[in-house]
């Protein structure tokens, strides 16, 4: 498991929705806590939906598609009061924890909370009256809400010697590319965290996005140096799902290796569900959180493959998704020069020969099928072994045997010719694609 920075903790949820913790490892602050030190949560997901709050039945589906999806935490817009209104409706049809999303009505926040949200995402460049600031501090601490604060240039507060402060932040970061940015975001957010602190508010998560994923990587690192609140981890306006996925997994990756973030959204201009996969996908294989459901390898493919190898991963997937619940390992490649490392790592797995399929079950081979028989043969071994680990009988990752490859220069091989012309003496295997068993 990766290191991971120290933080206070947040609470959002309730016993319905039951109660999500992010960040944590530094003593807890609540007066009832006693000052016992939290654990470090699991990093969490988050995702937002795209449309109108207040069309109860499409944001109620939209919200448990995610949650289905596997967001841990869902964020929706509340810019009208028709918005806030519908959440009264909404929040007892859905089993996450809802986010509002305020920007530039502070009434909105106050509508959310005594609607039953269980957390306020402010943006300090929208609201300018303190008074109101206030207002839904004193609203969130009241009900236990936390409160996300996501820095831009905008500022709500104005602060003595506030010049000055720039003008030594702008001074630090004079090196790098966005210095003045940089040095922007954080006056901006020190100021803003100090009516907070006025009000000793501390149930705060904090995020600093920006479109360009070099300069999130930068600020987050140095945001969280000055301040012990979790991070929220994003890129925003990261663009579609293919662009957006590169710049959110530069940043992201980044960040979360070097043990900065608790939670995160992956941003993109598509179907949020795609958000949820992806951000799992990424904290699984930082192994920063426990893998659920299959996790399927597939060689990059060459001139060596010998089957349609594009169909059948992608029949492979569709199928094992929605069947299998349990973290098994499944391998599918295209060819015997990387199928048996694969096969011997795999739970399940398949490397193809010429138009047949070699299957084996933690590296004991079960099977040597034709082509058209592979995915159904695969398909009912990995559903097999399924059974097996749910019933107690079977354990992920237990290899029972060795997989000798086949010779590279034998039958299955590129010297397969040479052997018959009398040029290289054959040498035994015990791999003989053709025969079945």
């Amino acid at each position: 498991m990766l290191p991971r920075r120290s933080t206070r903790q947040v609470c959002i949820g309730d016993a319905r929705t039951g109660v999500v913790r992010i960040g944590g490892g530094l003593p807890a602050q609540h007066p009832l806590s006693g000052g016992v030190e939290t654990a470090v949560a699991p990093v969490v997901v988050q995702t937002m939906t795209a449309g109108y709050t207040h069309d109860v039945d499409r944001c109620v589906a939209e919200i448990n598609r995610m949650a289905a999806a596997g967001a841990d935490v869902v964020r929706v817009a509340v810019p009208e009061k028709k918005d806030t209104e519908a959440l009264r409706h909404i929040i007892p049809q859905v089993g996450v924890p809802i986010v509002a999303d305020v920007h530039f009505h502070f009434q909105r926040a106050l509508e959310a909370v005594e609607a039953g949200v269980h957390k306020i995402r402010l943006n300090p460049g929208n609201i300018s009256d303190r008074d109101q600031v206030n207002a839904v501090i004193d609203a969130c601490k009241e009900r236990g809400l936390p409160i996300r604060v996501g820095v831009n240039e905008g500022s709500i507060i104005e602060r003595k010697d506030k010049q000055k402060r720039k003008e030594e932040l702008g001074k630090f970061f004079a090196g790098h590319k966005q210095g003045h940015l940089m040095a922007l975001m954080i006056a901006k957010l020190e100021e803003y965290l100090d009516i907070f602190h006025e009000r000793e508010f501390f149930d705060i998560v904090i995020s600093a996005k920006s479109m360009d994923a070099a300069f999130c990587i930068d600020v987050y690192k140095e945001i969280s140096r000055r301040f012990e609140y979790p991070l929220h981890l994003g890129v925003t306006h990261a663009g579609t799902k293919e662009s957006g996925c590169i710049r959110s997994v530069v940043a992201l990756g980044s960040l979360l290796s070097q043990g900065v973030g608790d939670t995160i959204r992956i941003s993109y201009a598509s179907d949020p569900v795609h958000e949820v996969e992806d951000g799992l996908e990424l904290l699984w294989s930082l192994g920063l959180r426990e893998r659920k459901g299959v996790d399927l390898i597939a060689c990059p493919t060459c001139g060596r493959i010998q089957v349609d190898l594009f169909t059948l991963v992608q029949d492979v997937r569709k199928v094992l998704k929605d069947e299998i619940t349990v973290p098994m390992k499944v391998a599918v490649m295209g060819c015997i020069v990387n199928g048996p490392g694969e096969a011997e790592g795999a739970d399940v797995a398949v490397f193809a020969g010429d138009r047949r399929g070699i299957i084996y079950v933690q590296g004991e081979r079960v099977a040597n099928v034709p082509e058209g028989e592979i995915l159904e043969r695969l398909l009912a071994e990995c559903r097999g072994f399924q059974a097996r680990v749910l019933a107690g009988e079977a354990k992920l990752g237990d290899k029972k045997v060795e997989i000798v490859p086949p010779d590279p220069i034998g039958e299955l091989g590129s010297g397969f010719e040479k052997i018959a012309a009398g040029q290289v003496e054959a040498r035994p295997t015990d791999l003989t694609v053709g025969r079945t068993g």
